[in-house]
């Protein structure tokens, strides 16, 4: 086993994420930043962040992709959004009455989002997405949930249900939801008649898959005919795809879409757009039973509502959609570039969307594997980038994505031993990464 990282030190992070397993479970506070997720012994505790480069605790300075997960596509400490932070938290962030800031911050939601009629702000993805199928419940009086097969949609009953993850919850929650396969309009078309549902809820397009023409135009039409509600959830294809999200790209209208992550480019903010007809029977002007849909103290906070704004104005005035495609697409060439020098192209795949980009890693008999993903992992650590993915924001320079060629590139000599020898053994530093989402601590449990 390799205990050597390249001259950088890890034992800072290495101290402080022993201290945080002692006091938040699982180390990290999302389980998709937790130690497990990255090479043993590396996982950096960061304290700063400035454009796409961040510093850990031990001085190490790394060009970071996912960017928060996802969260952040103008840059950690994108001025304008810290300024107007700033002037809006001098003036208070809570009050006992809605702000000024909550009726400019719909609008300017609400001109982004067309299709959208109303929108109510809440501070993460799971409350948005379960207000959206309670409010689905209501309208048609349904029970059940059509969710599509993609990775993440709620840590609520009705999706966490469905994923190994399940302890804790009841085995009427799990059967009330029906998962089925993205592109295939016959497995939805299956739940759909066999049953009365109450929302269809998916992402129009993923990292990994777009929709196939008149996919999209397919599903709308089978919601339309069963009077099933149409819910996109737009974390990430919101303000990565477009500002408008993927509804804009392919011009197809949800009933009610759930929004959040780059939102607020890293401030904790959420959103549940949708028809008038629908959003009111969360408000007063309706005579059906009202939905309780979504009231929460910090949801229209000044603060994240100011850096939302912000935003808003960045992606008016600028095209930073635009400057993400350009750093993936030059950094997807320059690494599939380096895997055929290496002649390792059917080993290490970089694919998705230029502003959205993965890595697929797979061993020496050409299946995807955590080991080598580990490897790969550990190798660019070791050479000053940090990411699970390729994910670039519009402060991603081409001088950052040509240092991360570099290292890619340096990575695949040691990549291209472990495939010459068949195994990992000896290259890597502890053990392999492991699924996010799984029934047991297995095979990262910590003593």
């Amino acid at each position: 086993m390799r205990t050597d990282h390249g001259g950088r030190s890890f034992a800072q992070s290495n101290l402080l994420q022993a201290r945080l397993h002692e006091v938040v479970p699982g180390g990290a506070h999302t389980y998709a930043r937790g130690p497990d997720q990255y090479p043993e012994f590396m996982t950096p505790i960061l304290v700063r962040g400035n454009g796409c480069r961040v510093w850990d605790v031990d001085g190490n300075e790394f060009v970071e992709y996912g960017m928060g997960l996802r969260s952040v596509t103008l840059g950690h400490g994108y001025s304008p959004v810290v300024d107007a932070v700033r002037r809006a938290v001098a003036d208070g962030i809570s009050f006992s009455r809605p702000t000024v800031h909550e009726l400019a911050a719909a609008e300017d939601f609400l001109s982004l989002v067309p299709g959208a009629d109303m929108v109510k702000f809440a501070k993460n993805g799971s409350d948005v997405t379960t207000a959206a199928v309670k409010l689905a419940r209501a309208v048609t009086g349904r029970r059940r949930i059509a969710v599509c097969d993609q990775p993440f949609f709620s840590t609520d009953d009705w999706f966490i249900g469905t994923t190994p993850m399940a302890a804790g919850i009841p085995d009427d929650a799990r059967q009330d939801t029906a998962r089925f396969r993205y592109n295939d309009l016959a497995s939805l078309a299956e739940i759909l008649d066999a049953c009365d549902v109450a929302c269809v809820v998916m992402e129009a397009a993923t990292a990994t898959a777009e929709p196939q023409p008149g996919y999209l135009e397919g599903v709308r039409a089978l919601c339309d005919r069963t009077g099933t509600l149409l819910v996109f959830d737009e974390m990430i294809t919101g303000f990565r795809w477009a500002a408008g999200g993927a509804q804009s790209v392919y011009s197809v209208t949800p009933d009610l879409s759930c929004w959040g992550k780059a939102m607020g480019n890293g401030f904790p903010l959420a959103a549940l757009a949708g028809r008038r007809e629908y959003m009111e029977l969360g408000g007063l002007r309706t005579d059906r039973d009202r939905v309780f849909l979504l009231s929460t103290t910090h949801g229209p906070e000044t603060a994240s509502l100011a850096a939302f704004r912000a935003v808003a104005d960045a992606y008016r005035d600028d095209d930073p959609v635009g400057r993400m495609e350009h750093a993936g697409r030059l950094l997807a060439d320059g690494v599939r570039a380096a895997a055929a020098r290496h002649g390792l192209g059917e080993y290490l795949e970089v694919v998705g969307r230029p502003s959205c980009l993965v890595f697929v890693t797979r061993d020496a008999e050409r299946v995807p594997s955590q080991a080598y993903r580990t490897l790969f992992l550990q190798e660019l650590l070791r050479r000053g980038v940090l990411g699970q993915s390729f994910v670039t924001s519009a402060a991603h320079t081409e001088t950052d994505v040509e240092l991360t060629v570099a290292a890619v590139e340096a990575a695949l000599m040691v990549y291209r031993r472990a495939i010459d020898r068949g195994s990992v053994a000896g290259l890597l530093c502890g053990r392999p990464v492991a699924p996010a989402i799984r029934r047991t601590a297995e095979p990262r449990r910590v003593d």
